[in-house]
């Protein structure tokens, strides 16, 4: 072997260097995103043993995967590295050096887990044993095997030491391919007729077609101008008959492979072993992407040509040698080499800046081919993924022209109307997708016959209809149709547990989700799940159980950790306001811009009675969300509790310029303006307004029969509690101060109220501070008025809010503190459901 230079390999090195320097610049696109970004074997936390449990995207092998997107470039660095080692293993005298063919063992396994083909080595191994370190040829081959069978001779020494190598190389070889079979349980993958059209056609189209392939691969080497990042589905037509014109091409490429192939094996010589090694690096790695022993996911693939382009460049370097050793076409050789390097060059930069982004990747495909509806399907993912829905749906609805049966284009024209809302033409599409779905076949597998993805079109449709009330029943109808095709089929369990949520079936939800899990109980969002539904069971023990089992999976779940915070406030133990707390603190530092988390810090803080605390937790809510309701009243109620009512007034002011209906805080807002400003006429403002929002409001109502006291109007405060007795018959503390209105009329005489009215003398000061000091015992009597977190959130865990987009709950009419629970943690339960729902439909 010919040793290499230091200058030979900085050579090297530079122009490859300058070759690909701008692919720097360009992101992770098309199957680097499963492969790579979204691969879970490349997370941390996953166990090693996965890598050689899963394929190249993180799928078990056990499942419907391809020979697609293997690390080819890794693969042929063992794929060399095998083969050099092989090299060292004839010593002197022609004897065995078994170090470097167990280390050549060991490199071919490695290249193997890498890509299927790197197996293939062994053969050009062999094929290097017999031919080139033991100088056979095959007359001598064929001579030697006619004379051992005639009984005229032996096996020679040296052949049988040759043979013994062979036999330990193809053992080693049987057993990788054992051990591969195993690992996808004896099964080849399954692909459909959009992924190859051939594998699926008749003789002789399958046959005519694949080997017309071979050329195309061929001439994709000789003149790599036009590249193309997929070729499935329509890119090559299918050869359906004999008279088909490329069947000359065909023809021909067999004709200059066989002259080749008896070139290389009946003469002896450096020339002659030059292109049988050209000729074994070129076919053998090729085999397995071939299509001619078993299908494989594609019609053409650029990376299967990365090996045999070794080959083919030292085919076009020895023919280059030849010419440029004669004298007379020395300096056209130069520049036709020149000439090649160059033009090569600035065919891989250009092609370089394909690789930028996925649009352009795929724009540039489509220059190339525009039968493909793949290609115009990924240029729309590209554009829906930058939210541009209008040109996104061209290329879909292109792409259902181009393929009309495709499944999947239907699926996108559907996704893409219902991001425009349009809700009818998404139905409508959705509805062709399944129309074109296979019909099942009693005793065959449904999934051997179509793409598992498809299958989500029955979670699409079922989706899209559930939005309409009176449609549940027949989304989960399609739920479940998608389950009986597929009983694996984990993302129909975990849309159907929505939905069953949603219909008020929590038992059912749990048996949706508990099913889901036996297939995958690695998944967070699993878990946090079923924390939902024993939440609507009225389990919350169990409920945060499930929520602490998807933060062990996955510690920065946000809604798994800012619902279970919420959870641990909810359920009034002191014990666990540390860790709810901590939860928190870590929700935030995910969601920094969620105000919904700094309002909830603060909540806590006012449980632990931190005011300084609370107050810039509600601070911070308010400055990312100005017109956050629940944290603008409850930072005014914690001022009025810790004697900063003027203080309040202006956070009351921004409360009600957003919502100028919001009755807590007028009560609140009229209290203060009574009790510090003195300010009766404001006061009576916000209860008159309390009472144009709602009639029967009692404590409203209650406010301002006081205001009529301070006003010392006492017929009208009589006739205002008579009339607010009436509402809360029960409440106690109406009656008394009824009742002390009417001694305080009952003990003027009509003199004495003819005096009040002309200079107010009546009632002296003190008489009328002790009158109204009682009628003011509603802050510790007023049970019903004040039974939600933004009046009276120091008194009770259960009246604080508890939604994430809904914090602050309503209490129109007073109802038992039992029932109120009951009621708060339901509401509570469906609204976290709503938010789920939310997400994993991409909203």
């Amino acid at each position: 072997m010919a040793d290499v230079s230091l200058k030979e390999v900085a050579l090297i090195v530079g122009v490859v260097a300058a070759c690909y320097w701008n692919s720097l610049f360009c992101g992770f696109v098309f199957d680097d995103v499963s492969a790579i970004l979204d691969n879970k074997d490349l997370h941390p936390s996953t166990p090693l043993k996965n890598l050689f449990q899963n394929d190249f995207w993180g799928t078990p092998m056990s499942e419907v995967t391809g020979v697609v997107g293997r690390a080819e470039l890794l693969s042929s660095i063992f794929f060399l590295a095998a083969f050099l080692s092989y090299t060292k293993s004839k010593g002197p005298d022609n004897t065995i050096v078994w170090t470097p063919i167990a280390v050549t063992v060991f490199l071919v396994a490695v290249a193997t887990l890498c890509k299927e083909q790197g197996i293939t080595v062994v053969g050009i191994c062999c094929v290097y044993e017999v031919f080139i370190a033991q100088g056979y040829t095959l007359p001598v081959l064929l001579d030697t095997a006619v004379q051992i069978l005639r009984g005229k001779g032996s096996i020679p020494f040296s052949m049988l030491q040759t043979l013994l190598k062979l036999i330990v190389l193809m053992f080693s070889t049987l057993l990788l391919v054992v051990v591969r079979v195993q690992v996808i349980q004896s099964q080849l993958p399954v692909f459909t007729r959009f992924d190859n059209p051939a594998a699926v056609s008749p003789s002789p189209a399958r046959q005519l077609t694949f080997n017309y392939l071979l050329p195309v691969n061929a001439w994709l080497l000789l003149n790599p101008s036009e590249l193309c990042c997929d070729w499935t589905m329509g890119t090559i037509p299918l050869v359906e008959s004999l008279l088909d014109v490329r069947n000359v091409a065909t023809l021909t490429f067999f004709c200059f492979l066989g002259s080749l192939v008896v070139f290389s094996l009946r003469y002896p010589g450096d020339s002659s072993k030059t292109v049988l090694m050209a000729l074994c690096l070129i076919v053998l790695p090729f085999i397995p992407a071939s299509n001619l022993f078993f299908p494989v996911g594609f019609v053409v693939a650029e990376r299967v040509l990365y090996v045999p382009s070794m080959g083919f460049c030292i085919l076009v370097a020895h023919g280059w040698k030849k010419l440029s050793n004669k004298s007379v076409l020395r300096k056209i050789s130069w520049v036709c080499l020149a000439v090649v390097l160059f033009t090569h060059a600035l065919k891989t930069l250009h092609r370089n800046w394909d690789w930028e982004s996925e649009y352009t990747l795929f724009m540039s495909a489509l220059k190339v081919n525009k039968n493909n509806a793949k290609l115009w399907n990924n240029v729309g993912h590209a554009l829906e993924n930058e939210k541009n829905f209008e040109r996104a749906l061209q290329f879909f609805i292109q792409a259902t022209q181009v393929q009309p049966d495709d499944i999947g284009a239907h699926m996108n024209v559907g996704r893409t109307y219902k991001n425009l809302n349009k809700t009818k033409e998404a139905e409508e599409s959705y509805m062709i997708a399944k129309s074109l779905m296979p019909q099942i076949i009693p005793g065959k597998k449904y999934a051997a016959r179509v793409a598992p993805n498809h299958l989500n079109v029955y979670i699409n449709l079922a989706n899209l209809i559930r939005a309409n009330e009176s449609r549940l029943e027949e989304a989960d109808q399609l739920y479940r149709q998608a389950i009986s095709m597929r009983p694996d089929f984990k993302q129909a369990y975990i849309s159907r547990g929505e939905l069953l949520l949603k219909m008020n079936k929590p038992l059912k939800a749990k048996e949706a989700y508990l099913r889901a899990l036996e297939l995958d109980r690695t998944n967070a969002d699993l878990w946090y799940n079923l924390a939902i539904v024993y939440i609507e069971l009225k389990d919350p023990t169990e409920a945060l159980k499930n929520f602490n089992r998807a933060l062990e999976l996955n510690p920065t779940h946000k809604l798994a950790l800012f619902n279970s915070a919420l959870l641990m406030q909810e359920s009034g133990d002191a014990r666990l306001r540390p860790e709810a707390k901590q939860r928190l603190l870590n929700y935030v530092k995910e969601e920094p811009q969620d105000a919904n988390g700094y309002f909830n810090l603060g909540m806590l803080a006012m449980d632990d009675k931190k005011d300084v605390e609370a107050e810039a937790w509600m601070k911070k809510a308010i400055r990312l969300q100005p017109n956050f309701r629940s944290a603008l009243f409850n930072l005014a109620l914690l001022y009025s509790q810790t004697s900063k009512e003027l203080m309040a007034l202006p956070v009351l002011e921004d409360l009600l310029k957003y919502y100028p209906d919001h009755t807590k805080g007028l009560i609140l807002k009229g209290d203060i303006l009574m009790n510090q400003k003195k300010d009766i006429v404001g006061a009576k403002k916000c209860f008159e307004k309390i009472l144009e929002l709602d009639p029967n409001n009692v404590q409203g109502k209650h406010n301002l029969c006081v205001v009529y006291f301070e006003e010392r109007d006492l017929i009208k405060a009589e006739k205002c509690l008579v009339e607010t007795l009436a509402l809360a018959p029960h409440e106690e503390y109406i009656q008394r101060h009824l009742n002390i209105v009417r001694s305080k009329i009952a003990s003027l005489s009509v003199t004495e109220q003819s005096s009040l009215l002309a200079d107010g003398t009546a009632t002296t000061a003190e008489e009328k501070k002790k009158s109204f000091q009682n009628l003011k015992e509603v802050k510790n009597e007023q049970k019903a008025s004040q039974t939600t977190a933004d009046n009276n959130k120091g008194q009770s865990k259960n009246k604080k809010r508890t939604e994430k987009n809904s914090m602050e709950k309503e209490t129109p009419k007073k109802s038992s503190k039992e029932i109120k629970d009951i009621e708060k943690k339901r509401v509570a339960a469906l609204k976290r459901l709503e938010e789920i729902e939310r997400i994993l439909n991409g909203e």
